[in-house]
């Protein structure tokens, strides 16, 4: 999730529906201006005895972040709710190190023109979490949920604006504290060219979700035992607030763009306002009553270009839209897959023979077949059914080509003549073994670990 930084000076109130869509219509870039941002999540872990760390015991999760200082991050602090003054962020050249709601440390990396960058940055961000955190009897799980930890065990961060989330998803959903506090994600965020072009990235990228989610799927064990899911996190998002989740319809219908999306988040629920460093609870309420000055937490007020950004952060759909998208299906992984996945996105969007390719294999599908994809994988992965009478791992093998001959065309290529394209191959070997993560580690959990998921702090990052 996003870390709010204080604005400088007074901004201007919204007023029209125009400066609503101004944040989506600002992000159109010319092709040779796109970008690649990658968002990688870890659990964090005392190697003594496996506990998750809280804030203030020594060598937690502020001493963490405070020891990023040595490689040149830079803290970004907010008030707590005891009036106490916390480092919730660190910002740097490489982006910005932030906290998840159980203290899960993630790194929303910088914008980069390459894959062969991305990684370099994500070695980086790894060796320096992984010095940080031998000075720190600390160690790092590369996975899409905690594996053993209830939610009892788990400390939550000083941050206001989760305190805020966490009274409000119990109302909503029956999961949404599973989503805060257990789960890890990858993440990527890509550019458009203009509102047709988001628009088929939009809806390729919502259609073709399922397979990042099966691919990646490493979310097998709960409280210490298999859960019967793949992708647990993926299925703690269908019962985490339905209002703000899911594959979205509308954006596969006749006239979908940025009007459209605006009218989406309009009816999302706040979460808060943010105001002179403290989060106000908006919970619930209306942002439509915002424009009018009638939103009961700030009567009187109308809403600043600031409060639609922190806004449009707080709608978790499959993909999300701001001034770029987010691709937003995948478990977290270890490092040798996290820049596979900005690897499967770029291959298909960001060249235009293979986002034509790749969409000409889903556009046909029903809303009720993609809803019904999505809804199978986090059990099934692979095998799940796609429309036709094959499965989801008979695709797999043909949206990887079209990446490949996607990466190929970009000619992005590193000091040694390589392109990106094998960036794929970790995910090329999954499709071959017809395994993916999740299934590794349930063989390895019923074979050589004999049931002890201890073993999984040894072999997951």
């Amino acid at each position: 999730m996003s870390t709010r930084k204080a604005s400088e000076g007074e901004e201007p109130r919204i007023e029209s529906r125009d400066q609503l869509i101004a944040p989506m219509a600002k992000g159109e870039k010319p092709k040779a201006q796109w970008r690649i941002g990658t968002e990688h999540e870890k659990l964090v872990y005392k190697t003594s005895d496996y506990h998750a760390p809280s804030y203030g015991e020594p060598g937690g999760i502020r001493d963490i972040l405070m020891a990023m200082r040595e490689f040149g991050w830079e803290p970004v602090e907010e008030a707590g709710p005891d009036g106490s003054v916390n480092a919730i962020a660190m910002s740097g050249s490489d982006g910005t190190i932030s906290l998840e709601p159980a203290g899960q440390l993630e790194l929303s990396g910088a914008p980069l023109e390459t894959l062969h960058q991305t990684c370099a940055e994500t070695g980086r961000h790894l060796m320096q979490v992984k010095q940080v955190g031998e000075a720190c009897e600390v160690g790092f799980l590369g996975l899409g949920m905690w594996p053993d930890k209830t939610r009892a065990e788990l400390p939550v961060m000083p941050k206001q604006r989760y305190a805020i989330m966490m009274r409000h998803m119990p109302r909503v959903g029956s999961l949404g504290l599973d989503m805060m506090l257990r789960t890890c994600t990858i993440q990527v965020n890509l550019d458009y060219s203009s509102e047709t072009d988001m628009v088929k990235k939009f809806r390729t990228g919502l259609a073709l979700q399922p397979l990042a989610t099966a691919l990646f799927a490493n979310s097998p064990f709960t409280e210490g035992k298999p859960n019967g899911f793949l992708s647990y996190r993926s299925h703690i998002w269908s019962d985490t607030d339905p209002q703000r989740t899911g594959m979205l319809p509308f954006v596969f219908e006749d006239g979908f763009g940025y009007e459209r999306y605006v009218d989406y988040m309009l009816d999302v629920p706040m979460y808060f306002v943010y105001r002179d460093g403290t989060y106000i609870d908006a919970a619930g309420q209306s942002f439509r009553d915002f424009m009018r000055g009638e939103l009961p937490a700030l009567p009187g007020e109308l809403p600043t270009a600031s409060d639609w950004w922190d806004h449009l952060s707080t709608a978790f759909p499959e993909v999300r839209l701001k001034s770029f998208l987010e691709m937003r299906g995948a478990d977290g992984g270890p490092w040798n897959r996290i820049c596979a996945l900005p690897a499967f996105w770029v291959g298909l969007l960001y060249d235009q023979g293979a986002l034509d390719a790749a969409w000409a294999l889903v556009e046909h599908w029903s809303m009720e077949e993609r809803e019904a994809l999505r809804n199978a994988v986090p059990a099934q992965g692979l095998a799940a059914a796609i429309p036709g009478g094959r499965t989801l791992r008979d695709l797999a093998r043909e949206v990887l080509d079209i990446a490949h001959q996607g990466l190929v065309a970009r000619a992005a290529l590193n000091s040694m003549g390589d392109n990106e394209s094998g960036f794929l191959s970790p995910l090329r070997e999954i499709v071959e073994s017809g395994k993916v993560p999740a299934q590794l580690l349930l063989d390895k959990y019923h074979g050589e670990w004999g049931g002890d998921i201890s073993r999984v702090y040894e072999e997951s990052f």
